[in-house]
């Protein structure tokens, strides 16, 4: 598995279907949606590191769907392909005026798809993401999702870890914690901010008061990772 998830929204489910199994057989994870609004509702509470978006939609068009993320700082980052049976210029050039990523035309094989879903990801993905996150012995591996200090692993739950994994990927900025909900629990998760404040402890509990000033409170904002002791 590629550890990546990708999103297909498509209201024909046998293009979904034959979607799906192409991923599936190239190793990624995948989830469906048949119109917009479904698609947004799965991107804010699941933030895919794809999404396959089809032109043409009953309602809201996938062009309007693309326009819609690439406005949301939460959400602009994400690439996005086009999928669409049109081929004219005009059309192709609409669609990455409004941020698409790439543009498949049906009919395409999905040999051609996968191709160019991986291209887009290298494109888009920071060079090293993949690469394991080491700190003050503190390591971070996303393939495996194991986190070790000095090589000796840790034991914590999914939340502290997803929360440690967006903490060491953005070191040196305070974040509030409305702002840790929306990228560690999802937009329409609908949970008080102080749950931050009880996963926050989780965390440091699990890597130690040898390593837990990596996790700076700011005062009147919310929290910080930063190997700086303040």
């Amino acid at each position: 598995m590629t550890g990546k998830k990708v999103l297909i929204i498509d209201d024909e489910s046998s293009i979904r279907e034959m979607i799906a199994v192409a991923l599936e057989m190239a190793g990624y994870e995948y989830m469906e949606a048949e119109n917009s609004q479904q698609a947004h509702e799965i991107i804010v509470d699941h933030r895919p590191d794809l999404i396959l978006c089809d032109w043409m939609m009953p309602g809201s068009s996938g062009i309007e769907l693309t326009r819609r993320l690439k406005k949301d700082s939460a959400t602009a980052e994400i690439p996005v392909i086009m999928l669409t049976a049109k081929s004219e210029e005009d059309n192709k050039i609409q669609g990455l005026e409004v941020g698409a990523d790439d543009y498949i035309t049906k009919p395409f094989s999905p040999r051609e798809l996968v191709a160019r879903l991986k291209a887009v990801l290298r494109r888009a993905t920071p060079q090293g993401v993949d690469e394991p996150i080491e700190i003050e012995g503190l390591t971070l591996d996303p393939i495996s999702q194991r986190v070790t200090i000095d090589n000796k692993p840790l034991d914590m739950g999914p939340t502290e870890y997803r929360l440690l994994k967006f903490l060491m990927t953005h070191q040196e900025r305070a974040y509030s914690r409305a702002q840790l909900l929306d990228q560690v629990w999802g937009g329409n998760v609908y949970v008080e901010e102080r749950t931050v404040d009880v996963h926050i402890r989780r965390l440091r509990k699990a890597i130690g008061s040898s390593h837990d000033f990596l996790i700076q409170t700011v005062r009147g904002t919310g929290y910080r990772f930063s190997p700086k002791r303040t």
